[in-house]
This record gives structure tokens, C-alpha cells and sequence, in this order.
């Protein structure tokens, strides 16, 4: 079963960079320009099966149009939807939102970044 991923940014550069790469190691990705038009976004409870994760990576821009990437990610986790793995991108991190990004058990990733720095966390 191919690994599934989602790539979220607003920026169409990073978001399609970003897709490239994840494609190019065999993921099935979805890609989105805002967490409102993602697939896996939910506003009721996740439809995956209890033993199912929704997708196995999430990377995603802090900021966003309509909603942020902190936002998102903890509606996902109010919803029950299981993704083991989430990133979350900034190239202007606060202390509070990178608390916050910690506490859900998120990698941060700073910008700009060096693809290595993405293949490194995809190989962990």
C-alpha cells in the first residue's frame, strides 16, 4: 500500500515543490492551496475506521487564507482524525505558535528549508 500525503501552503512554489518530492518517493499526495478545500478537512467526526489513519504525512504552512495551519490541525485531532505524522512550516515563528505546534506533537520546520532537511524527516 503506497504511503499517503498531504501538502498544504498557500504558496503554489513550495506546495508543488513539496508534491514533487513526496510523488518522487512513491506517496500518494494530496495537495491543497488552503486547509478549506483540503479533502481530509472535517467539520464533523473523521470517516476513516478507528484502526485507520487518514492520510500518513501532513505538512503544512502556519499561514494561511480563512484558517491557520495550527488551526487545522487541531480541528483534525478534535475530529478523530489520525495522521501520525504532521509538520508544520514558518519562515516567522512565534513562541506561542511554536507551543502550540510542539504540544501537538508536530515537527517544525523553519523557511526556508533544504529539501534534504524534508527527505530527512520523511525517512524517520
Amino acid at each position: 500500500m503506497r504511503l499517503r500525503a498531504v501538502v498544504v501552503d498557500d504558496d503554489d512554489l513550495i506546495r508543488s515543490t513539496l508534491s514533487s518530492v513526496m510523488e518522487n518517493r512513491g506517496y500518494k499526495v494530496i495537495a491543497s492551496s488552503e486547509p478549506l478545500f483540503c479533502p481530509v478537512y472535517l467539520n464533523r467526526k473523521c470517516p476513516c475506521l478507528p484502526h485507520q489513519t487518514c492520510c500518513d504525512i501532513l505538512i503544512t504552512d502556519i499561514n494561511m487564507p480563512n484558517m491557520t495551519g495550527l488551526e487545522f490541525i487541531e480541528n483534525q485531532i478534535k475530529n478523530d482524525c489520525k495522521i501520525p505524522n504532521i509538520a508544520i512550516m514558518s519562515g516567522n515563528w512565534k513562541y506561542t505558535d511554536r507551543e502550540r505546534t510542539e504540544s501537538l506533537g508536530c515537527r517544525i520546520i523553519v523557511k526556508p528549508f533544504g529539501l534534504d532537511e524534508i527527505g530527512q524527516w520523511l525517512d524517520e
